[in-house]
């Protein structure tokens, strides 16, 4: 299993906040195409601008997209769903 993160930040702002948070995983840049971003439709537009949302997507070796959870304007995921489909995913209770 591999966790990865992904932000439209650019790859600069993304070591120093991946470093600041000891992250146990790669925290990757889309910037400044957006192109994983969009193709997961992470985006939302208003008038004013367009930005990013907090997603989290689980998914399969195969690249099938297995669960998704859009996270609170904190970035909280509900913790308890999330690890059950890994753990199932996985084969392992």
């Amino acid at each position: 299993m591999q966790i990865l993160g992904i932000s439209s930040n650019n790859p600069f702002s993304q070591k120093t906040f991946a470093d600041s948070l000891k992250l146990p995983y790669p925290l990757l840049s889309d910037f400044p195409n957006l192109t994983t971003i969009k193709s997961y439709g992470g985006l939302t537009s208003d008038w004013a601008m367009t930005t990013a949302q907090r997603w989290l997507f689980l998914v399969d070796k195969q690249g099938i997209v297995r669960g998704q959870w859009r996270g609170t304007a904190t970035g909280v995921f509900p913790s308890e769903p999330i690890l059950k489909l890994a753990r199932e995913l996985r084969g392992k209770p």
